[in-house]
């Protein structure tokens, strides 16, 4: 068999940074066999300038709405965001009006996945609401699993809400297959998902792996406690009368987390509002993880979670980037920077676990992506400009393998 070497000034395993004189030796195919010690790994040995690392896992992102790059106005605040994104998801491009909009939208896509692989990404948690991203995810460059949204807050639309979602389900199932590659079927938010569509994405069958937006804006919390706040203003522009909902008295996650079952996996997405009041609610729920997506949320709302508020509670940490409609980049790196600057006693290995292991773990991928634990093939990366295990301005990532 033929070996790969790779040493550098720091390697990280997963979990955390190897001694510092490690090798890691993969197959030529970037199958992990070991770590060893410099002075056991023979000649042919690639050193690099910079920290060795698993392929990242992008838990959260819209790549269906690539071609919406550079749309939407900044700091609008969710429910202008969200009225926005409505309005221009079917605009052609203006740049080319000779180009039809689906050609638009497939050419962005393939653009949009060559950003991620570029950027390190081997593993993609996708939100899906159309098919549109399926020819290009058959090439199988990247490990996806599709999370099919469903919404719907009028209960008497929750089962034609769900059979359009199941039909876009079945699509996916039969259009491709590999080892880790999986299908759910999920929940968009608390304030676009009734009781009723709960309860039918909760027992749809093989639903192991669930994502849900939560507390994305703290106006969430507001219309969940007493069915006030600006998203009335969302509802009356759709159209839609909510005025059956007098709220429930509690906040959203605390209202939402009972429609799930325990052995159900739960990725809860942006969490900007969560708070010590909503650890408790939950403290006794098991396979949550929270995803940050720090770059969407100071492009639609100029705030970032409470990170350390989010690491004492002990669940587990994802990155996510979101979409092109309110991200300037697809890059896991670029989000960890972001963090690292606004939170500057986040610790890079903590970083890099929620990037890589961490995310793996949250997809149900770890048997294959997320570490160097031999027998695994996670892609190697680089990243460099580093001072001393410090991520500056200037670090950036080139994939190795």
């Amino acid at each position: 068999m033929t070996y790969r070497k790779f040493k550098a000034d720091y390697l990280f395993t997963g979990t955390e940074l190897a001694a510092g004189d490690s090798v890691l030796i993969t197959s030529e195919d970037g199958i992990v066999q070991a770590i060893i010690p410099a002075t056991e790994a023979g000649e042919d040995v690639l050193q690099y300038n910079g920290l060795l690392s698993p392929g990242f896992v992008n838990c959260h992102c819209h790549l269906e709405l690539s071609h919406m790059k550079g749309l939407l106005p900044e700091k609008t605040g969710l429910v202008d965001f969200l009225l926005a994104v409505m309005a221009h998801r079917n605009q052609p491009p203006a740049a080319s009006p000779e180009t039809s909009l689906q050609e638009h939208i497939r050419s962005s896509i393939e653009t949009a996945e060559q950003e991620m692989l570029d950027n390190g990404i081997v593993a993609v948690g996708d939100i899906c609401n159309t098919i549109d991203t399926i020819p290009q995810k058959t090439a199988g460059r990247l490990y996806y699993h599709n999370f099919i949204e469903t919404m719907g807050f009028l209960p008497s639309a929750a089962a034609q809400r769900f059979d359009h979602s199941r039909k876009i389900f079945d699509t996916f199932a039969q259009a491709y297959t590999l080892p880790v590659e999986a299908n759910s079927i999920v929940p968009h938010a608390p304030y676009s998902v009734s009781p009723e569509l709960f309860r039918l994405v909760a027992g749809f069958p093989g639903n192991h792996v669930l994502t849900i937006h939560n507390q994305e804006d703290p106006e969430e919390n507001a219309f969940y406690l007493s069915a006030r706040g600006d998203f009335l203003r969302l509802y009356k522009t759709l159209g839609l009368d909510v005025s059956f909902f007098s709220g429930t008295g509690k906040r959203s996650l605390e209202s939402i987390v009972p429609h799930f079952y325990h052995n159900q996996s739960l990725i809860l997405v942006h969490n900007v509002a969560t708070n010590e009041e909503d650890l408790r609610s939950i403290a006794d729920t098991p396979n949550l993880f929270f995803c940050l997506c720090p770059c969407a949320n100071l492009y639609i709302g100029g705030r970032l979670p409470e990170v350390d508020t989010l690491r004492r509670s002990g669940i587990p940490i994802v990155i996510g980037t979101d979409s092109l409609a309110s991200n300037h980049q697809l890059s896991i790196l670029g989000e960890i920077k972001v963090l690292q600057r606004a939170f500057p006693q986040l610790p890079t290995p903590d970083l890099l676990q929620w990037s890589t292991l961490n995310g793996a773990r949250a997809l149900q991928m770890e048997t294959a992506l997320g570490s160097f634990l031999p027998g695994r093939q996670p892609g190697v990366v680089l990243i460099d400009n580093l001072e001393e295990t410090r991520l500056t301005d200037r670090s950036g990532v080139t994939r190795l393998v």
